[in-house]
């Protein structure tokens, strides 16, 4: 026994500011609770470190002769004792998820705590985000936002910085953007134009039609066929996530070259009828 005991005093146990270790949950005091993590003192979870989430019993969170993983935020005091916590590892795998979400484009639900002048804070999991007056579909009442949740995509999400930027209207847009498909007849509204082309306004995206692409003979002016407002029918020649770039077309819904510019109510009024032709000439 006495070579064991000495042997457990010359061991050096290399436990480290960051080092994320496994323990076993002992018992319960006032002002926390102790840790096995096999060192040559009970490690501490002071009350604060406990979770990121607020719960009246510990045995809820941190039950009772349970392994569970803890991230060291304090190395050994002179009695050997290193200060663990549980709230600071939740919150890092918290970012290290928020990481990979950004990087796929996935969408996340979160719930709207309060407003300021630029925008919402929400709650994403315990940790605070902001959408910005501009990323949210409802710009104006923004009290009217608070308790309810919303669907996001991540605009900024910095961890050294604790910012986490977050926008409602980029995922409508990528939910609206997964629904579409090359071929497809879509019916939306002018909302801009430019010498190269028109942009065209449908399900919460904008696609452009280049001016090459609204007939088959050429177009020496824009402003004379189209003004802003004006519905019309396209068909989605060409999607380009990566880039949220949808390209139109309306020459593929020609009968014959110079239509669009000669009769465009005609080739409106009977766009469904020509879409399926339309499709092949996209999708060859």
């Amino acid at each position: 026994m006495d070579d064991f005991a000495k042997a457990l005093e010359e061991h050096d146990y290399e436990f480290k500011r960051g080092q994320v270790v496994q323990g076993k949950i002992y018992n319960y005091e006032s002002d926390g609770v102790y840790i096995d993590i096999g060192g040559k003192s009970l490690a501490y979870v002071p009350l604060s470190e406990v979770s990121l989430q607020s719960a009246q019993d510990l045995s809820e969170v941190l039950p009772l002769n349970e392994e569970m993983d803890f991230l060291i935020i304090r190395e050994q005091n002179s009695e050997g004792q290193v200060t663990l916590s549980r709230r600071q590892l939740e919150i890092k795998q918290i970012w290290d998820e928020l990481l990979e979400s950004q990087e796929s484009g996935k969408s996340m639900q979160v719930r709207v705590k309060s407003v300021n002048k630029g925008g919402v804070t929400v709650d994403l999991r315990g940790l605070r985000g902001f959408v910005p007056r501009s990323h949210l579909s409802q710009r104006q009442d923004l009290e009217s936002l608070i308790g309810q949740s919303l669907t996001v995509n991540f605009l900024e999400v910095d961890r050294d910085r604790n910012k986490l930027v977050l926008s409602q209207r980029e995922a409508i847009r990528a939910e609206s953007f997964s629904q579409l498909e090359l071929g497809q007849l879509v019916e939306g509204t002018v909302v801009a134009m430019k010498p190269f082309g028109v942009f065209i306004a449908f399900d919460n995206i904008t696609g452009l039609l280049h001016i090459k692409q609204v007939s088959q003979n050429s177009i020496e002016s824009l402003p004379a066929l189209f003004q802003i407002g004006q519905p019309i029918k396209v068909m989605i020649a060409g999607l380009d996530e990566g880039k949220s770039r949808v390209s139109l077309s309306t020459k593929v819904l020609e009968n014959y070259p110079g239509e669009m510019l000669e009769n465009m109510p005609e080739v409106m009024g009977s766009a469904e009828a020509r879409a399926e032709r339309a499709k092949k000439k996209i999708l060859q």
